[in-house]
């Protein structure tokens, strides 16, 4: 990346913590960018915040970086983003890597915390299924013990495009798409939600599931549950959201948008634990069309129903 365009990636970045009064920490972020420099030029850079305690005191940066190198987990040791460590998750990515053919890694890193997470994207016509996952040792033994909740929820066949770790919370996600339009219907949901043991979804929940392509839920080492789960929606334009979007997520998103590359738009509606519903979205500073065959759909044929 030319020096130009890597000082515009940093004030595009600053201004992201600016927008919502979050600590910047230019250390950390200069740490990552420059650990993974080799791949910022060409990669596609999505930004995402979202609302609720845990989300609006960050903003999240991604990008993918190619396999054919250094894997990103060993490169986070190597230039000090991650500390070495003796719980399971040290050698969770290598697992999933050895066992998968994988398309793309990827970097998750926020303005005021740095690296968070690492992830695994496979081929988009050969996805996982996530039987795939089960055996390996260092998985988190919660994942097999909701194998079952998943199996209910027809999310049992090969639909999984992406497996990642959060390091700093030692929590791994699975996602989901192919999602049937059954599984979005509001009963479906409902059921989801019983099985989750969380309160009655609201309408706004449902109306938003309804236009899901894909699910994707957290799950740790040190408790049984699914901690939080989450619908995915793909959007052109937020005007197209078939409820009002959140003032804080707008006037965010107002200010950002003159700096992305395209006009893709990822909306998340997420349940915790205790069934309080959170609200996100993903935008991108710089595009690629290889990222996701489904990003370039003209047609949104993965929305679902």
């Amino acid at each position: 990346m030319s020096e130009t365009k890597l000082a515009d990636l940093y004030s595009a970045i600053e201004e992201s913590a600016r927008l919502l009064d979050v600590p910047y920490a230019q250390d950390k972020v200069r740490s990552v960018l420059t650990a993974y420099e080799e791949a910022l030029a060409t990669t596609p850079i999505a930004f995402r915040m979202g609302t609720g305690r845990r989300y609006s005191s960050d903003v999240d940066w991604r990008f993918p970086v190619p396999t054919d190198g250094v894997d990103p987990y060993t490169t986070a040791l190597a230039h000090g983003l991650l500390e070495s460590t003796d719980h399971p998750i040290a050698s969770l990515f290598l697992e999933v890597a050895e066992r998968c053919r994988t398309t793309f890694y990827g970097v998750d890193f926020g303005v005021a915390s740095g690296l968070k997470k690492l992830y695994l994207a496979f081929p988009a016509e050969d996805m996982e299924p996530l039987s795939t996952f089960l055996d390996l040792p260092s998985m988190p033994r919660s994942v097999a013990d909701n194998y079952d909740f998943f199996v209910r929820h027809g999310m049992d066949g090969k639909q999984m495009p992406m497996f990642s770790m959060d390091y700093r919370h030692r929590t791994v996600n699975l996602y989901f798409n192919a999602l049937s339009p059954e599984t979005l219907e509001p009963d479906s949901v409902r059921s989801i939600f019983r099985d989750l043991e969380l309160p009655e979804p609201s309408e706004r929940l449902l109306t938003l599931s309804r236009r899901a392509f894909g699910f994707y839920a957290t799950l740790g080492w040190d408790s049984p549950k699914i901690e939080r789960s989450a619908f995915s929606i793909l959007i052109k334009d937020p005007a197209d959201l078939p409820v009002p979007m959140e003032p804080e997520i707008e006037k965010f998103l107002a200010s950002m948008r003159r700096r992305a590359a395209d006009d893709k738009f990822l909306y998340y509606v997420a349940m915790s634990s205790t069934g309080e519903e959170i609200y996100k979205f993903q935008s991108y500073y710089q595009f690629q069309p290889w990222l996701n065959p489904m990003l370039q759909s003209e047609s949104d044929e993965g929305q679902g129903s």
